[in-house]
């Protein structure tokens, strides 16, 4: 069983949040070195349990939920660390399916700063310069140090942004990875073209690891060469995953027609049935094999999710069994697929009236989430209003432009992010694309009040579905790490 190899202090929750909140100054780093030393400091936690890892612009999240719950289903002891939370940051560490309690969080927060501080010191004293510790940085090692302690078999970690820099890449004990697909996001830091993107994510595939490739990575062809190329270089034979029929990846892919890749092993999926209202079931086929080998057939996988979860519940199953190395259990993946849980992702957070909220946050979310939409409901007119805020230094005009058209009545608010664009501006945004929205407000808890009774849908951000979330289905509960 792991231990801490030295004395940290005791930290409440809101100590372990301060101190989370000091390293906001030092904004994004890309820099592997010092999550490296920090994890080496507390004698590599990563070291005691394995993980798999999955990138990608769009999809991550719920693919590395959908992992978990597989996994979990085969009776591992597992853990997840995704990002960015809804509602509470103790939401970003789970451990069999629930959220750490907020003792744990800080106990390996104080592990975390402690380690940071001791690898600082020894830099100071050996006259080099100390590392500027990210949020990301400690959160990522606080959860490695948290999973360790609690004794689990495996992690599924979600790469925050990108792959290369990212700092759960930082971990030793990698042994699968999956690339969901490539959109244009955080281009600040990772690159202002898809293949430039591709790149940073496709870093991931390293010797040794087996690799699964999603369908939002086969189109264009210059994007699916730079995996193919990293793959090569590792010496790593991908299995490619594909739908059955391309309608089936609407919203998924980049305009184009995959190319085959006899020679490569695939995976593939087929929609046999989609939800008619939001909660029915989608259902689904999935056949797959390790190593291109022996092919594993999986038929009627079934859960309450819209269309376009079929690629991320694909994904996760094969990622599943690379990891594992044998087919699943049947029976486990059907009941793991059904109550697998996906919150801020097309998540009905109130039945009567209907709000649905989803963390749609850049176009190609935007397009994938709109396909959803349409196929339970084409009549633009019978559909929810809209309520939307985002964030500033997204493609707001790009995010602006697809959802105007699709709703009958469009309201906008701001959240409390830092990066959040004035309601106002988002407002003369909308009206440039044809739809003047039909109320202005300034925070999300006014425009849930003022709009309360009416059904609605919310979305343009990741933190726009968590403040509506916490105020419509209020309270986290903790886990056992």
């Amino acid at each position: 069983m792991y231990q801490i190899p030295f004395e940290i202090p005791s930290y409440t929750f809101d100590e372990a949040m301060e101190r989370l909140h000091a390293t906001k100054k030092f904004g994004i780093q890309p820099l592997l070195e010092s999550v490296e030393d920090m994890l080496a400091e507390l004698g590599n936690p990563d070291d005691h349990f394995e993980s798999v890892q999955i990138a990608g612009t769009n999809g991550k999240t719920s693919t590395s939920r959908y992992t978990a719950a597989i996994l979990m289903g085969e009776g591992k002891r597992v853990a997840l660390y995704t990002s960015p939370e809804l509602v509470c940051l103790t939401e970003r560490m789970e451990v069999m399916g629930r959220p750490v309690s907020e003792e744990n969080f800080a106990r390996g927060m104080a592990a975390a700063v402690t380690s940071g501080e001791r690898v600082n010191a020894r830099r100071s004293a050996a006259g080099e310069r100390p590392y500027d510790i990210t949020e990301f940085d400690l959160l990522t090692v606080a959860a490695l140090v948290v999973f360790a302690e609690a004794g689990v078999d495996v992690a599924v970690l979600e790469c925050g942004m990108g792959g290369r820099w990212d700092a759960t890449s930082a971990a030793h004990n990698i042994k699968s990875v999956a690339v969901t697909g490539i959109g244009l996001d955080h281009m600040r830091i990772l690159g202002d073209t898809l293949e430039a993107i591709a790149g940073e994510k496709a870093a991931i595939i390293k010797p040794g690891r087996t690799c699964v490739l999603g369908v939002g990575t086969a189109t264009p062809a210059s994007v699916e060469d730079v995996f193919l190329e990293r793959c090569a270089e590792a010496s790593v034979t991908p299995t490619l995953l594909r739908p059955r029929d391309l309608a089936d990846a609407a919203g998924e892919m980049h305009p184009g027609v995959p190319r085959e890749h006899a020679d490569l092993p695939h995976a593939f999926y087929e929609v046999t049935s989609r939800p008619a209202r939001i909660g029915d079931n989608l259902v689904l086929d999935v056949e797959t094999g390790v190593g291109g080998a022996e092919v594993h057939a999986y038929r009627g996988v079934s859960a309450p999710r819209p269309g376009y979860q079929a690629a991320n519940i694909s994904c996760a199953i094969a990622l599943a069994e690379h990891y594992l190395g044998h087919a699943l259990n049947e029976e486990s993946l059907l009941r793991s697929a059904a109550a697998c849980p996906t919150p801020g992702r097309f998540d009905l957070v109130s039945a009567e009236p209907p709000v649905l909220i989803d963390a749609c946050h850049n176009p190609q979310s935007v397009q994938t989430f709109l396909a959803a939409v349409r196929g339970i409901d084409p009549d633009v007119a019978s559909r929810p209003v809209l309520l939307c805020a985002v964030l500033a230094d997204k493609d707001v005009e790009g995010i602006v432009g697809l959802l105007a058209p699709e709703f009958p009545e469009v309201y906008v608010t701001r959240t409390q992010s830092d990066r959040a664009l004035g309601p106002a501006e988002l407002a003369e945004m909308f009206e440039r694309a044809g739809r003047a929205p039909k109320a202005v407000f300034e925070s999300v808890g006014e425009a849930l009040s003022a709009l309360e009774g009416v059904p609605l849908v919310a979305c343009g951000s990741i933190t726009t579905a968590g403040e509506v979330a916490g105020v419509l289905r209020p309270g986290v509960q903790g886990g056992e790490a």
